[in-house]
């Protein structure tokens, strides 16, 4: 029997195994008190491990191509709220475990599905990867200096246009259910995920305020005071100060005349506005301008590495950083008053089909 706590607390789900946000997506839900039972091949030994993704959730292998573990696996789903699955279109109908037959046994099933390109569409059989996904949407050309574009990392199309969506879209369709009776399905595609993304960028472009050019609007690297900059020791700042009063007070602290930055709001002139802010921070070290601007408004703060983040003052007090037997990771976000998410104490392990089913129906 679980003891989950947390605001999913007695909510129950079947993961697939898979790679990126679907083992993501179940770590959130997971963290957020879901009981999670993980489906797996027989002795599949994945690429990455998962530590930190495969956290708060055991594990069941089952061959789906067996009879007997077909239909275990299907007894499962049938006491489940959600099922998440990140399998090519018509993989999972192969298997006889489509939405279909699930929902007419488990009427009030939420039958998650994250590919990259959706469920239909010319593109919809085809391999793919978050670059991809985020080439097709307009994200990728607008990433990076003028002269070329650059991959932000998997961040925009796997996990910020997948695994976070896909965390919505269950929540949002288990709602429905519990007020309807009724599952469906959720179709969850990077692609559209990643253009949802962009609909701020778009919003601006109506109104003539972004152009397809890098390094050429406020958000890219274009604006003089939105954008990374070199300190004399090599070191890098990141600096945002879009507001007026922001604004004054990086000038103030950089020692720069704001009379000499008037035409900021001008495109014409932001890069010879960038030069002069970056002849400016390139005089002294990143700790001397640090010790001057960290703590104000003046949006200026350090550039630092993922192994870094760990000892940052704000990420420390906030106890953004956890280790878990040894394993330094993330915590749990977003943050709940009355009902915390918390990284849970199972470990990953594997369970036989028959525990994973008396888990579920109260058997200890």
């Amino acid at each position: 029997m679980s003891d989950h706590t947390g605001a999913l607390a007695g909510i129950r789900i079947v993961e697939f195994a898979g790679l990126g946000p679907v083992p993501f997506a179940a770590m959130m839900l997971a963290d957020m008190g879901a009981d999670i039972v993980r489906v797996d091949r027989p002795g599949a030994v994945a690429p990455i491990p998962d530590p930190i993704t495969g956290r708060g959730r055991p594990q069941v292998d089952a061959d789906l191509k067996n009879p007997e573990d077909l239909a275990a696996v299907r007894s499962l789903i049938d006491g489940a709220d959600a099922l998440l699955e990140g399998f090519r279109p018509g993989v999972m109908e192969r298997l006889a475990l489509g939405p279909e037959p699930l929902l007419a046994r488990n009427p009030k099933l939420v039958y998650a599905r994250m590919t990259g390109w959706g469920q239909d569409g010319p593109y919809a059989a085809l391999a793919g990867h978050d670059i991809n996904y985020i080439a097709i949407t307009g994200v990728l050309a607008a990433i990076g200096p003028e002269e070329r574009s650059v991959p932000p990392l998997s961040l925009v199309g796997d996990y910020g246009g997948g695994a976070l969506y896909l965390v919505a879209g269950v929540l949002a369709a288990l709602l429905s259910a519990q007020r309807t009776g009724a599952g469906q399905v959720v179709d969850c595609a990077m692609c559209d995920g990643a253009l949802s993304l962009t609909s701020f960028f778009h919003e601006m472009a109506a109104v003539g305020q972004w152009s397809d050019r890098r390094e050429a609007n406020m958000f890219d690297g274009g604006a003089p005071y939105y954008g990374v900059f070199r300190c004399a020791d090599g070191l890098d700042v990141a600096v945002g100060a879009i507001e007026p009063q922001f604004h004054a007070l990086l000038c103030q602290g950089l020692g720069i005349d704001e009379a000499e930055m008037a035409a900021r709001q001008d495109p014409a002139q932001w890069p010879a506005l960038r030069r002069k802010m970056a002849a400016a921070i390139a005089t002294q070290p990143r700790a001397h301008w640090l010790a001057r601007l960290e703590y104000s408004d003046a949006c200026f703060t350090p550039v630092g590495t993922m192994g870094e983040a760990a000892a940052h003052p704000h990420v420390q007090a906030r106890g953004g950083m956890v280790e878990v037997e040894g394993l330094l990771q993330p915590a749990p976000a977003p943050r709940f008053s009355a009902t915390p998410s918390a990284i849970r104490p199972e470990k990953r392990h594997s369970l036989s089909l028959e525990a994973a089913a008396a888990r579920w129906n109260g058997v200890t």
